[in-house]
């Protein structure tokens, strides 16, 4: 099923402003059923007249308000899915904290409700690959401007202190990044899914690498270029507008930084084929993604209006389709998880900051749509429901190797 754009609410969607009358007893049965599902998490569920399920939990962080009964049926009916539905419609409200009461949900949630396991993942192929990244990454780069650091850069930061900027922390994120890949001048680097260019810039500024970077979002491609063009570095950075299974060429170093998410499980031998077939004989590589503990889906809410066609893979998962069938030796794996929570919690600052602008683009249900994705995003990492790894591989047979580990 294609992911649905976020739009303008109508009539029908605006659950809100709906009158439900006085709540029944199976408005309140349904309610009570609800917050069994989290009944550890010190949250209240109240209804449209006033009716409360308090939390045995005290003291509670907040409080979720239905505002109607359709609402309500929706969420007993797939609250996985309606959480984020009736939400960014208006037909729920949360009343306090929005990150602690997430974060109180997705403690409390019964890991028991799982979703069949045939519903989980369909193969991303090239053209709902080329779908997926137009829904998400070309909003419009004015949109990302305004929550992004300088550098655009829309992956989880390093932060060397707690209290270093949101800039400071990407760029300490792309040096890391080329450290523990022990980048030399002259080297060629193929990296797969660039974003908006500035790790691909980089490399080449700062270390002297070749770089061939290659992304499906024509914006994002268009941007890189164009800066690419105004700071003299085109003659060392190729920005390709194509598909990473496309990649060809010898290289001696292979980077992905926040592109696995977006490739799907049953594509992974796909990416595995494509890094063999062009990492040089004593070639390295480095995978960085947001991945799990325990193979789960992700939230459907999120693959339907946010991330379509997204998967969070388990090491397991990368390791046996992505790099086993190829003999790579990992060399190193980081779990940078805490630090993709303050990166978050960063750009949900900037993004409430910059609400009204985003309103005007767009309107007020992608704005609380965004407002829950980013908040939830974060209680994903702060709670351990997502990881951020970071994995460094070599050739099997490379004895070339560092006999230190790269720390920050």
């Amino acid at each position: 099923m294609k992911a649905e754009r976020l739009r303008p609410l109508t009539a029908s969607t605006r659950l809100d402003y709906l009158a439900p009358g006085a709540s029944t007893r199976l408005d309140r049965l349904a309610l009570a059923r609800i917050q069994r599902t989290v009944k550890s998490a010190p949250v209240r569920f109240m209804l449209w007249d006033g009716f409360e399920v308090p939390t045995m939990m005290d003291p509670a962080v907040g409080t979720i308000l239905f505002k109607n009964r359709t609402a309500l049926l929706a969420w007993a009916w797939d609250a996985s899915l309606n959480f984020g539905e009736t939400y960014m419609s208006g037909a729920v409200e949360i009343r306090g904290d929005l990150l602690m009461v997430l974060e109180a949900i997705y403690r409390g949630w019964d890991s028991s409700d799982r979703r069949p396991w045939w519903l989980w993942e369909k193969s991303n192929d090239a053209h709902a690959s080329r779908e997926n990244v137009h829904h998400h990454y070309d909003l419009g780069n004015d949109f990302y401007r305004l929550w992004l650091d300088r550098e655009m850069v829309y992956t989880c930061a390093y932060f060397p202190t707690a209290d270093a900027t949101l800039e400071a922390a990407q760029i300490a994120k792309m040096d890391l990044v080329c450290r523990k890949l022990r980048l030399e001048p002259g080297e060629r680097v193929i990296e797969a899914g660039c974003g908006w260019g500035s790790l691909a810039l980089f490399m080449a500024r700062q270390y002297g690498v070749a770089v061939r970077a290659f992304n499906i979002s024509s914006e994002q491609i268009a941007y890189a270029r164009n800066r690419a063009k105004e700071e003299g570095l085109a003659d060392r950075v190729e920005f390709v507008e194509d598909d990473y299974r496309h990649v060809r060429g010898t290289y001696d170093v292979f980077v992905s930084v926040g592109m696995l998410e977006h490739v799907g499980a049953p594509d992974y031998p796909t990416l595995g084929r494509a890094i063999d077939r062009t990492l040089a004989d004593r070639g390295r590589g480095l995978l960085h993604f947001i991945g799990r503990n325990q193979p789960a889906p992700i939230n459907p809410w999120i693959r339907k209006r946010i991330f379509p066609g997204a998967y969070a893979p388990t090491l397991r998962e990368v390791f046996g389709q992505v790099l086993e069938p190829h003999a790579f030796s990992v060399l190193d794996v980081e779990n940078m998880r805490l630090h993709y929570a303050k990166t978050l919690e960063h750009w949900g600052q900037r993004f409430n900051e910059a609400s009204c602008e985003v309103a005007t683009m767009f309107d007020e249900s992608f704005v609380r749509a965004w407002r829950l994705y980013l908040a939830g995003s974060q209680a994903s990492f702060t709670t351990g429901s997502l990881q951020l790894f970071q994995v460094l591989f070599t050739r099997g047979n490379n004895n070339n190797l560092p006999w230190t580990r790269v720390s920050g």
